[in-house]
């Protein structure tokens, strides 16, 4: 049995939410966990057409062990909300672990935790990683000292079960896994861009792209703040 841990997930408004539901159904199983989604002012948050309510207040939570950002393209007006990225930070500061799925680790890295650290990120946020001081990698699972990130969204699922092994150990992980019957065998072989058809990755990159029309400008923004800020500590 581990010890009591307190796992927070701060979710958002457009976030993806197999980003938050993935994680959270494997991490929600290691035993003694408790997992608190939570949001600014726990408003209820709204993505992929799913609404969560009963959400903790994002401000009125102590500390926690573990931090989990997820990602989508909600990233971008969450790095712009102040009172997101302040809790963000504040968490951070006494998680023994600091972790993303996704462009969740956009997020991080705005928050000035990425800097000079390897990361994971969706394949068409991932170039965005080194306005922040981040090094993209491209593996499925990253880990880089207390930082732990995954790749874009259901590797959220793989990320989990080496959360749970670090946490429990690889009997517990493995369990979970096999409880839940993860198991993938995907039909296709497009699952990453280099494998995928040249035509259906330009299409779904501009998809993707049209979802965030200004996400480049709020992360260039953003890292000039970032910049600042760290010019500003120095003098």
């Amino acid at each position: 049995m581990v010890d009591r841990l307190t796992i927070v997930m701060p979710i958002f408004d457009r976030m993806t939410q197999l980003d938050f539901t993935g994680p959270h159904q494997f991490l929600s199983r290691i035993p003694n966990a408790k997992v608190l989604a939570a949001s600014v002012n726990a408003e209820p948050v709204t993505a992929d057409g799913l609404t969560f309510g009963s959400l903790e207040d994002l401000e009125a939570i102590d500390r926690c062990d573990i931090l989990c950002v997820p990602g989508g393209s909600g990233c971008f007006a969450a790095i712009e909300n102040g009172r997101y990225m302040d809790e963000i930070r504040r968490l951070a500061g006494s998680s023994r672990y600091v972790t993303s799925v996704c462009s969740g680790s956009l997020i991080l890295g705005a928050a000035g935790l990425l800097r000079g650290k390897r990361a994971a990120c969706h394949w068409a946020f991932r170039d965005m990683l080194p306005l922040f001081g981040a090094i993209p990698d491209d593996a499925r699972v990253v880990r880089d000292g207390r930082i732990i990130t995954g790749g874009g969204v259901t590797a959220g699922i793989d990320f989990a079960l080496v959360m749970i092994a670090e946490l429990a150990g690889r009997e517990v992980a493995e369990a979970v896994q096999l409880n839940l019957e993860y198991a993938p065998e995907p039909p296709f072989g497009s699952g990453r861009p280099e494998t995928a058809a040249p035509g259906i990755r330009d299409a779904v990159f501009a998809r993707i792209a049209a979802a965030a029309p200004d996400g480049q400008a709020i992360v260039e923004r953003a890292a000039a703040d970032l910049m600042a800020a760290v010019v500003a500590t120095v003098q």
